[in-house]
């Protein structure tokens, strides 16, 4: 179009002019562009209806011309919308995201959750809570919590700290920036999480002359940074010199496309990768040079070798405590790292060499660097000998015939013989996400989606609407533990209303297991992890006369198809049930609360109680003590 084709104003409202422009902008990396927001998940209540609830009607049955469509889902929960978001995301690799709204008050604030997820787990979404009048003529308004000593603070605040950017629309002219340094970040491979945008309710509907170039198309380009070459320099150099290295990869290794990449460089070195639970799948499972999760939920294999590593290069990790064991893990006492990462905040850690580039970029440039290099023969053949001796684990885990009741880890066993490599397992915080990162053999970077980073409880369920939405080619398997089905099931009735079929896996044990087995171990004796009923007298009755939600029912009150099983074999039969039909459905399980669980390598810091009169706590504190020992900063 030419120039002359933008000239002149057209008289929108403040929300029809957010969902117009939203419509138009689009990212691209590689020479592929797709919209950057999909599409919207939005609950409505009096501070949204009347103005992004009255801008996506309008879309919907009545656009403009030149405004492209923007799907509407009504879900059932603002936190779990904005799981959904991020999960939709992530999938996406970063490159498409949805946008949320919700009304004011409670409302608004239920998506700070779901916003600090997406900031740590550094995933795009797009959030619009409402807010109170701007011009404070109704005030307090519904909703509206008052602050003495200032007008201008509203709930919303509470965004900025889990915001990467945030801003507050109080004039119609002020969209304009707002909503294009929004792009900015959400298109930012270093610097992306939630974005939100607080929008006062009379501000939504209130109407301006808009100029039409505001709502061209808008390709954002995400970059590709690579490595300078004195960095570079610095990292071969130090690769060149090391005896024991170990890649470590993260979540950069899959956003960023690398694992062609990753696998080069692995094949023509012949150093072994490991990953953290946001980088598994990056190089596949059965390549020579993987060696499974590393850190405090990692395998044998990967920790014995980052136990003994002279040299740790970070391919787009955030090393997160579970990653580092509470820095532990790397006991090597002259060990150095090289981090390559897009962030220059991640690329610092543990006082590394830093390679501050994009993850693909990097390794191509480090493999042709290194064309002469190769590790030790010594050293290759440890690493298949850890490969193999965890390999025997690994089937021993998946195939236990535990009885009365079956273990978690059949479960995750049976799953992985039938997925598909373009399938996708979900699962997020409890004991399940450490048994998944040890054994979960991920073949391809789109099987495994696990959210650890905020380890946020009720993730799983939302997850898969998401996930489905991203990859409606894929068989989409969600984990459910019964404790997080019973924090956030809610989105189990949008999954059926818009007709999505995932297949969610209830695992029920009664219980929290990973909080349970954590508190017996630090002396606490597993108080307040299990369902019980109470007796006369308020007291605690006996630990075979458990309470609990009859969950299958439940869920099938919310629609679903649901199957329910007791062993692993009809197990398996239920599953190819539910992979030959087209409707969401769930297999309910009941696995032992108390595991077993796959064998230990490293460790975790969570503190103990330091003085205490109960025995079991004094016992754990003194473990305690002995466990920290080894830890320390590396400098």
């Amino acid at each position: 179009m030419s120039n002359e084709a933008y000239a002149g104003t057209i008289r929108l409202t403040v929300a029809q002019a957010t969902i117009r422009f939203l419509s138009n902008q689009y990212s691209e990396r590689d020479g592929v562009e797709q919209r950057l927001i999909a599409g919207a998940f939005g609950i409505f209540g009096h501070g949204n209806v009347a103005g992004i609830g009255q801008a996506l009607l309008q879309n919907e049955v009545a656009p403009l011309e030149g405004e492209e469509p923007m799907p509407y889902i009504m879900p059932r929960n603002e936190q779990g919308q904005v799981h959904a978001a991020a999960a939709y995301a992530k999938t996406k690799n970063r490159l498409q995201t949805y946008m949320c709204t919700a009304s004011i008050g409670p409302g608004s604030l239920n998506m700070v959750t779901g916003a600090a997820l997406a900031t740590t787990n550094r995933l795009p979404v797009l959030l619009f809570p409402s807010d109170q009048f701007a011009t404070r003529v109704p005030d307090p308004v519904l909703q509206q919590l008052e602050d003495p000593t200032t007008l201008d603070i509203t709930v919303n605040d509470a965004f900025r700290p889990v915001s990467r950017f945030f801003d507050r629309i109080n004039r119609p002219e002020q969209l304009i920036p707002s909503l294009l340094n929004a792009m900015r970040v959400l298109t930012d491979p270093a610097d992306t999480g939630a974005v939100t945008i607080a929008m006062p309710q009379d501000v939504q509907a209130e109407a301006h002359d808009w100029p039409i170039e505001f709502f061209r198309k808008r390709v954002w380009h995400v970059r590709r940074p690579v490595p300078e070459p004195a960095a570079l320099e610095r990292a071969v150099a130090m690769i060149r010199a090391a005896k024991r290295p170990l890649v470590i990869a993260g979540g950069g290794a899959i956003y960023s496309e690398a694992s062609a990449q990753l696998r080069a460089f692995a094949t023509a070195t012949g150093i072994p990768v490991a990953d953290t639970q946001a980088g598994k799948g990056a190089i596949n499972f059965d390549h020579p040079c993987a060696v499974g999760g590393v850190g405090s939920t990692g395998g044998d294999s990967g920790n014995h070798l980052a136990d003994k590593a002279d040299l740790i290069i970070g391919v787009g990790t955030r090393y997160s405590d579970f990653t580092t064991a509470s820095k532990t893990q790397f006991k090597n006492p002259d060990v150095k790292f090289v981090n390559v990462n897009v962030a220059a905040f991640d690329a610092a850690k543990q006082s590394a060499e830093m390679v501050v580039a994009d993850a693909r970029e990097a390794l191509v440039a480090l493999t042709d660097a290194l064309a002469d290099y190769h590790v030790e023969p010594a050293y290759t053949e440890e690493i298949a000998r850890e490969r193999e001796a965890w390999f025997a684990a690994t089937d021993k885990c998946f195939h236990l015939g535990h009885a009365p009741l079956p273990a978690q880890t059949e479960v995750f066993g049976a799953l992985n013989e039938l997925l598909g490599d373009e399938d996708v397992v979900i699962n997020a915080a409890g004991s399940m996400p450490g048994d998944l990162q040890a054994l979960w053999q991920a073949r391809t970077p789109t099987q495994y989606h696990v959210e650890y980073a905020f380890s946020c409880m009720g993730y799983e369920i939302p997850a898969a609407l998401g996930v489905k939405l991203a990859r409606p080619e894929s068989e989409v398997v969600s984990i459910v533990g019964d404790g997080t089905y019973q924090m956030l099931p809610m989105e189990l009735a949008t999954v059926a209303q818009e007709g999505i079929k995932v297949i969610y896996v209830l695992l029920q044990n009664y219980g929290f297991a990973s909080i349970g087995s954590l508190s017996e171990s630090h002396g606490s004796q597993r108080f307040g992890t299990k369902y019980r009923r109470r007796g006369q007298g308020g007291h605690l009755q006996d630990e075979d006369k458990i309470a609990g939600v009859d969950i299958a029912a439940n869920a099938e009150s919310w629609g679903l198809r649901v199957y329910r099983v007791s062993t692993i074999a009809e197990f398996k039969e239920a599953y190819a049930q539910a992979h030959a039909g087209d409707e969401a459905a769930m297999i309910h399980i009941e696995t032992d609360l108390y595991g077993p669980n796959p064998p230990a390598s490293s460790w975790w810091d969570v503190v103990v109680s330091s003085v205490s009169n109960l025995e079991s706590t004094q016992k754990a504190y003194a473990q305690y003590v002995e466990d920290r020992k080894p830890q320390r900063h590396y400098l």
